[in-house]
C-alpha cells in the first residue's frame, strides 16, 4: 500500500490542496494498492504557474539544443536505475504481464527519450534562407510554450516519454496529467526528474479526474495540449482547444486491420500476429484486432489463431509465466463482456474464449477470445474493445481486403502478413492508416512518425516529426545585405 499526499511542482514534492484521494485498485485482487491526491484546480494553478515561470523567465528554453539533449539523456538514465520498481508498479496498476513490462513499459520509454536526446542535437531549430527578393531570412522553430501532457493508463511511462522527449527537445515546459488508474508510477518519474537536474518547473506532475483535467486543458496559462486516449475524450479536448484557438495533438483510438494475404506462411506468422493483437492484454491503441483472411484459407487461419490463443497462460500480472493478465478495471472488464455478448448476438461464432476464465474468484480477467464468421459491419468489428479479443473476417480477393481495411472510422495501425514482402509493402501503402507493419509485430518505430488518420487523431508523435507540434515557426526577415 503506497500512500502519497503530494504532487510534483516547481522541481519538488509539495502538499496537494486536495482533500479527495484517488484509490488505485489492483486488477489482480480488486484491493486498493495505493492512494494519491485527486488534484484540484488550485493544484493545477500552481503547476501551470511553475511551468509558466520556467518558460517565461527560466533558463531552460534558452539552453542550446545540445544542453537540452543532455538533460533528456540524464532523465533516461535516472529512469533506467528505477526500471524494476517501475515495471512492478505499472504491472500492479494496469495488469500488464510482468514478463513484458520491463521492455514494453520501461525500456521502450527510455529508448524514446534516448532517441530524442539524439534527434535534438541535429534538428534544424535555426535555418538561414534566401528570401523571394534576395534578402536573408532567419527561420526559427521556437518552443510552443507551456504544454499539458494528458496520459492514459495502458502504457503510462511510455506515453509520458513520447510527450516529454519532443517537448523538452523543443524547449517547452510541461505539466504531466497522469491517469487515475495509473497514478503510482509517476512518483518514480518525479524522483528521476529531480535526479536529472532539470530546472524547477520544467516538468510538473499530478493525477486528476475528468473535471480537473478539463480545467487544465482550458487554463489560459497553457499554450499547447497533447492528449492520448479515447476518441470520445479526444473530441471533447479538441472542442475545448478549438474554442480557445489552442494548439493540440490528439493520439486516439484504433480498430486496426491486419490483412493476411494468401501466400502467408502461417506457422511463422501466427505467433507474431497474436503478439500484434494481444500485446498488453490487448490494451494497446495500435493493436491489430481485425484480421482479414482470404476465404480460400479462412478455416486454416481461424484454427491456427484459435490454437495459439487457447494455449496462452492467463494469470496474475506479477507472475512471470503469465501471458494474458487482467484488464485494468472492473468497468473495462464489464465493457468487454458486453462486447462479447454483442458479438454472439450478431451471429459471430467463437473459436476460443468468450467470457471470464474459470478459477479466478478475484480480478478482472477475460479469456483470450477469437470470433470468426464476423462481418465488417458488426459492432465487434467497428468499435475499439481494448481487451484480449480478436476477430477474423473473410474476404474474396485483394481489392476487397483493402476495401475492408479502409472501411473503418479509425486509421491508427495495421499490418500485412504475406510471403512476398515487396508485394506486402504495395498493399500496405493502400491502407489509410498512420502506421502499418509488414511481417512484423512491432507496432511503431521510435525514429518514425506515429499518429492517426480519420478519427484516430490529429498530429504526429515520434521521430523528428514529433518535435514540430511543440514548436512555432518564426521568420525574422532582414534587409538585403543584412
Amino acid at each position: 500500500m503506497l500512500e502519497q499526499n503530494q504532487i510534483f511542482v516547481g522541481g519538488k514534492l509539495v502538499d496537494s490542496s486536495a482533500k479527495a484521494r484517488i484509490d488505485v485498485v489492483s486488477p489482480n485482487t480488486e484491493e486498493v494498492i495505493g492512494r494519491v491526491p485527486d488534484a484540484t484546480p488550485a493544484d493545477v494553478d500552481r503547476a501551470v504557474a511553475a511551468a509558466r515561470e520556467a518558460f517565461d523567465r527560466g533558463p531552460f528554453p534558452r539552453w542550446k539544443p545540445e544542453e537540452r539533449a543532455d538533460a533528456i539523456g540524464r532523465l533516461s538514465e535516472a529512469l533506467k536505475k528505477r526500471a524494476q520498481e517501475i515495471a512492478q508498479t505499472i504491472s500492479s496498476e494496469n495488469g500488464c504481464p510482468i514478463a513484458m513490462s520491463m521492455g514494453v513499459q520501461v525500456f521502450a520509454s527510455t529508448m524514446v527519450l534516448d532517441t530524442y536526446a539524439r534527434i535534438a542535437r541535429t534538428f534544424p531549430f535555426e535555418e538561414r534562407r534566401t528570401g523571394a527578393m534576395g534578402q536573408p531570412v532567419h527561420v526559427r522553430r521556437a518552443p510552443a510554450g507551456v504544454c499539458a501532457a494528458i496520459v492514459p493508463w495502458n502504457v503510462p511511462l511510455y506515453i509520458m516519454a513520447m510527450k516529454l522527449g519532443p517537448a523538452l527537445a523543443a524547449g517547452c515546459t510541461v505539466i504531466v496529467k497522469a491517469s487515475p488508474e495509473a497514478a503510482l508510477d509517476p512518483y518514480a518519474l518525479m524522483a528521476a526528474v529531480q535526479e536529472a537536474g532539470l530546472p524547477p518547473g520544467v516538468i510538473n506532475v499530478l493525477s486528476a479526474g475528468r473535471e480537473t483535467s478539463e480545467y487544465l486543458v482550458k487554463h489560459p496559462g497553457v499554450d499547447k495540449v497533447s492528449f492520448t486516449g479515447s476518441s470520445a475524450t479526444g473530441a471533447r479536448i479538441g472542442a475545448l482547444c478549438g474554442a480557445e484557438i489552442k494548439r493540440c495533438t490528439l493520439e486516439l483510438g484504433g480498430k486496426s486491420a491486419a490483412i493476411i494475404l494468401d501466400d502467408v506462411n502461417l506457422a511463422a506468422a501466427v505467433p507474431q500476429m497474436l503478439s500484434a493483437g494481444l500485446l498488453n492484454n490487448g490494451q494497446a491503441c495500435a493493436a491489430q484486432t481485425r484480421f482479414l483472411a482470404p476465404r480460400s484459407r479462412y478455416k486454416e487461419v481461424v484454427d491456427a489463431m484459435a490454437t495459439g490463443m487457447a494455449a496462452m497462460k492467463v494469470g496474475p500480472s506479477l507472475e512471470l509465466s503469465t501471458q494474458i493478465g487482467p484488464v485494468v478495471a472492473r468497468r473495462q472488464r464489464d465493457k468487454i463482456l458486453d462486447y462479447l455478448e454483442a458479438g454472439k448476438h450478431a451471429g459471430a461464432k467463437l473459436a476460443t474464449g468468450g467470457g471470464k476464465p474459470k478459477g479466478f474468484d478475484k480480478g478482472w480477467f477475460i479469456e483470450p477470445t477469437l470470433f470468426y464468421d464476423v462481418r465488417n459491419d458488426m459492432k465487434i468489428a467497428r468499435e475499439e474493445i481494448f481487451g484480449p479479443v480478436l476477430v477474423v473476417i473473410p474476404y474474396d480477393g485483394e481489392e476487397q481486403a483493402i476495401a475492408l481495411a479502409n472501411d473503418s472510422d479509425f486509421g491508427l495501425g495495421g499490418g500485412v502478413w504475406c510471403g512476398d514482402t515487396a508485394h506486402g509493402v504495395e498493399v500496405a501503402a493502400r491502407v489509410r492508416t498512420g502506421a502499418i507493419t509488414v511481417n512484423t509485430a512491432m507496432l511503431l518505430d521510435f525514429n518514425s512518425p506515429f499518429g492517426g488518420f480519420k478519427k484516430s487523431g490529429i498530429g504526429r508523435e515520434l521521430g523528428p516529426e514529433g518535435i514540430a507540434p511543440y514548436t512555432e515557426s518564426q521568420s525574422i526577415i532582414l534587409p538585403a545585405g543584412g
